[in-house]
Protein backbone atom coordinates (compact mmCIF):
# COMPACT_ATOMS: atom_id res chain seq x y z
CA UNK A 1 0.00 0.00 0.00
CA UNK A 2 0.78 3.22 -0.69
CA UNK A 3 0.47 6.66 1.02
CA UNK A 4 1.94 10.37 0.26
CA UNK A 5 2.32 13.67 2.57
CA UNK A 6 2.71 17.18 1.90
CA UNK A 7 5.13 19.28 3.61
CA UNK A 8 2.51 21.06 5.64
CA UNK A 9 0.42 17.57 6.48
CA UNK A 10 3.44 16.45 7.99
CA UNK A 11 3.98 18.95 10.41
CA UNK A 12 0.27 19.09 11.53
CA UNK A 13 0.52 15.47 11.84
CA UNK A 14 3.61 15.16 13.71
CA UNK A 15 2.00 17.73 16.59
CA UNK A 16 -0.65 15.53 16.31
CA UNK A 17 1.66 12.74 17.28
CA UNK A 18 2.94 14.42 19.73
CA UNK A 19 0.07 15.06 22.46
CA UNK A 20 -0.76 13.36 25.13
CA UNK A 21 -3.77 11.61 23.51
CA UNK A 22 -1.14 10.00 21.00
CA UNK A 23 0.70 8.18 23.69
CA UNK A 24 0.84 4.25 22.16
CA UNK A 25 -0.79 5.37 18.84
CA UNK A 26 -0.14 6.09 15.33
CA UNK A 27 -2.00 7.76 12.48
CA UNK A 28 -4.70 6.26 10.81
CA UNK A 29 -6.31 6.96 7.82
CA UNK A 30 -10.05 6.23 7.75
CA UNK A 31 -13.39 6.52 5.03
CA UNK A 32 -15.21 8.12 6.50
CA UNK A 33 -17.98 7.41 3.36
CA UNK A 34 -17.32 5.00 0.62
CA UNK A 35 -19.02 5.61 -2.31
CA UNK A 36 -17.66 2.14 -3.96
CA UNK A 37 -15.19 3.87 -6.61
CA UNK A 38 -14.31 6.58 -4.31
CA UNK A 39 -14.45 8.11 -0.47
CA UNK A 40 -14.20 10.57 1.90
CA UNK A 41 -11.30 10.10 4.14
CA UNK A 42 -10.11 11.39 7.45
CA UNK A 43 -6.94 11.04 10.19
CA UNK A 44 -7.43 9.72 13.21
CA UNK A 45 -5.17 8.60 16.56
CA UNK A 46 -5.41 4.40 16.65
CA UNK A 47 -3.46 1.28 17.21
CA UNK A 48 -2.90 -1.08 14.63
CA UNK A 49 -4.50 -4.24 14.17
CA UNK A 50 -3.86 -7.56 12.33
CA UNK A 51 -5.70 -6.17 9.21
CA UNK A 52 -3.20 -3.12 8.96
CA UNK A 53 -0.34 -2.19 6.89
CA UNK A 54 2.15 0.17 8.29
CA UNK A 55 3.29 2.57 5.40
CA UNK A 56 6.05 5.03 6.04
CA UNK A 57 5.90 8.05 4.22
CA UNK A 58 8.76 9.76 2.53
CA UNK A 59 8.30 12.72 5.21
CA UNK A 60 9.03 9.88 7.97
CA UNK A 61 5.88 9.62 9.28
CA UNK A 62 4.24 5.70 9.97
CA UNK A 63 0.46 5.42 8.42
CA UNK A 64 -1.46 3.03 9.33
CA UNK A 65 -3.98 1.74 6.39
CA UNK A 66 -6.37 -1.31 6.87
CA UNK A 67 -5.47 -3.52 4.10
CA UNK A 68 -8.68 -4.80 3.68
CA UNK A 69 -9.63 -1.39 2.34
CA UNK A 70 -8.79 -0.90 -0.88
CA UNK A 71 -9.54 3.03 -1.43
CA UNK A 72 -7.27 3.29 1.14
CA UNK A 73 -3.96 1.90 -0.99
CA UNK A 74 -2.73 5.52 -2.93
CA UNK A 75 -4.00 8.15 -0.26
CA UNK A 76 -2.72 11.98 -0.44
CA UNK A 77 -3.00 13.42 2.73
CA UNK A 78 -2.34 17.32 2.36
CA UNK A 79 -2.83 20.31 4.91
CA UNK A 80 -3.98 23.36 3.40
CA UNK A 81 -3.93 26.95 5.17
CA UNK A 82 -6.40 28.63 2.74
CA UNK A 83 -8.89 29.28 1.84
CA UNK A 84 -9.78 27.32 4.93
CA UNK A 85 -7.41 25.32 7.38
CA UNK A 86 -8.01 21.79 7.17
CA UNK A 87 -6.69 18.46 5.47
CA UNK A 88 -7.36 17.68 2.03
CA UNK A 89 -7.46 14.19 1.81
CA UNK A 90 -7.58 12.37 -2.12
CA UNK A 91 -6.65 9.32 -3.64
CA UNK A 92 -5.71 9.86 -7.27
CA UNK A 93 -6.16 6.98 -8.63
CA UNK A 94 -9.95 6.27 -7.61
CA UNK A 95 -11.16 9.35 -7.73
CA UNK A 96 -11.18 12.46 -5.21
CA UNK A 97 -12.99 13.59 -1.93
CA UNK A 98 -11.75 15.23 1.12
CA UNK A 99 -12.60 15.92 4.55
Amino acid sequence: MKCKINRNAAKVLQNMLSSEEAEGKMIRVIITQNHGDHGHYDVILDTPTEHDEIVKTDKDIEILLDQREKLLDGVWIQYFYVPQEGFFITNPSTGYLEK
